[in-house]
Order: structure tokens, then C-alpha cells, then sequence
């Protein structure tokens, strides 16, 4: 017999099965990534025909089966109807959720990825922050939680925490900064500048409502988008769809 369970989530993806059926990819608090097939989702009178989309978030009702999910219920709290029509930015919304999935495990807790991701949208959407600062502090974050971010806060060769202005580099084959006299001897070592250095900071180790408070020049933004860019795909394995939609829309 199944079990009735009710998690909170948000929904990654969600692909065609049959006729009328869904099958979701769900991230949530209680069992992490899980799928869950959402029988008739397709039918204009479904109950799931808002709930079973990607951007949804909401409390889930589920029967668990031996071997898979299926939707009982679902009470939808956002879903984020506008960020359809933005363009470009719903791709980067696509894009969050595409990396939310690659990192996603059956069994962990997604809190900070889901809030992540809520608060992430809703950047999205605000005309007053760059979608491109969005993205580089989307990804940096989701290296924070994730475990594989990069150190930010002392030289990673010798240790040393005093940062002289112009005089700290970032390397990717070390993964963080280094001092003036370590960045010597690493062949990637390139300088940072104190407002690229001073953003990544602020992005690692504030509160999660904080991290869309703040603005950077355009010269700081090619900088981090350079610096972060180049880091997410260097500890990624994967081609994002949604990142090469976006780069044919540049």
C-alpha cells in the first residue's frame, strides 16, 4: 500500500508522459530531489494544470510507491506566472533551475536551494538589478551551499588574511585568492580588484534576504562575471540548455 507524505518544494522541470500525464522533478525540504508523475496534468480540467510547471513553489501531497511518486495534491503558494513573458530573464530563471537540478540529491536538505531559488526569481523580475549580477550571485551562492566555493577570505597557498589593495589575485586551479608572493608561482593567478573581491564576500556570508541589496559598476561586473563564470563551469560537468539559449540571445 502507498504512503501519503506532504513535503514543501518547488518544481525543477516537468516533462510530457502520454497522453495526458506529467512527470516532475520536485526539490524540497524533506526528501531533497525526487520525481513524482502527476496523472492527467495535460487535461484543461486537472487540478495539476498550474501546480505541475516549473517555477512553482507550494506544498506537495504525494503517494509513495515502492519504486516512484505520484501527485495527490498540491496547494501552489507562488508560481511566478509573469517571469513567462521576460525575456531574457526567463531563461536565467530557467538556467537556476537547470543547476538546482545537477546539484540536487534524493534524501538532503534543500532548504537553503529552495530559498535560494525563491529569492533568486524574484530578483529576476525587479527592472532595478542586472540579470547578469543575478546570475553571478546565484552561482557563487549555490557554490557556497553546496560546499565547492571558493575561499574568499585568505591567501589559499600560505594562509596569509591580509589583503593590500591591488595586490590579491583569484586562481582557479587553486581555487580562491592568493597573496601577492604566492600568485608568483600559480600560472592562472590573476588580479582582483577590491570591489570584484569585496561583492564575492558579501555574496558568500550574508543573510539569504540580503543578497539582492546591492549594485556594482559595470566594470566590477564584467569582472565577477568573468572570475564566477569561469568557476561554476569548472565545477560543473554539464551543458546547460538554457545557458546556451541565452548566449545565442547576447
Amino acid at each position: 500500500m502507498s504512503d501519503l507524505i506532504s513535503v514543501q518544494g518547488v518544481v525543477l522541470s516537468a516533462m510530457a508522459v502520454g497522453e495526458y500525464d506529467k512527470r516532475i522533478v520536485l526539490l524540497t525540504r524533506e526528501r531533497g530531489k525526487i520525481s513524482a508523475f502527476a496523472k492527467g496534468a495535460r487535461r484543461p480540467n486537472s487540478p495539476f494544470l498550474a501546480a505541475a510547471n516549473p517555477f512553482v513553489f507550494g506544498t506537495f501531497t504525494l503517494y509513495e510507491g515502492r519504486t516512484s511518486y505520484t501527485l495527490n495534491q498540491a496547494a501552489v503558494k507562488h508560481h511566478f506566472v509573469e517571469l513567462a513573458a521576460a525575456y531574457p530573464g526567463v531563461y536565467y530563471g530557467y538556467y537556476f533551475l537547470e543547476l538546482a537540478d545537477y546539484f540536487g540529491q534524493e534524501g538532503t536538505d534543500e532548504r537553503e536551494m529552495m530559498n535560494l531559488l525563491y529569492v533568486s526569481v524574484k530578483a529576476l523580475l525587479n527592472p532595478n538589478i542586472d540579470n547578469r549580477l543575478v546570475r553571478c550571485i546565484y552561482e557563487l551562492r549555490t557554490m557556497t551551499i553546496q560546499g565547492i566555493g571558493p575561499g574568499l577570505f585568505a591567501c589559499m597557498s600560505c594562509g596569509r588574511e591580509e589583503k593590500d589593495e591591488g595586490s590579491v589575485f583569484f586562481s582557479q586551479e587553486m581555487h580562491g585568492i592568493l597573496c601577492g608572493d604566492c600568485a608568483r608561482r600559480i600560472r592562472d593567478a590573476r588580479r582582483i580588484s577590491g570591489g570584484a573581491l569585496y561583492a564575492m564576500e558579501f555574496i558568500t556570508s550574508v543573510p539569504m534576504e540580503k543578497l539582492y541589496t546591492f549594485s556594482v559598476t559595470e566594470k566590477v561586473l564584467e569582472e565577477l562575471e568573468t572570475v564566477i563564470y569561469t568557476y561554476t563551469s569548472r565545477n560543473t560537468d554539464r551543458k546547460f540548455k538554457s545557458l546556451e539559449v541565452l548566449k545565442v540571445m547576447k
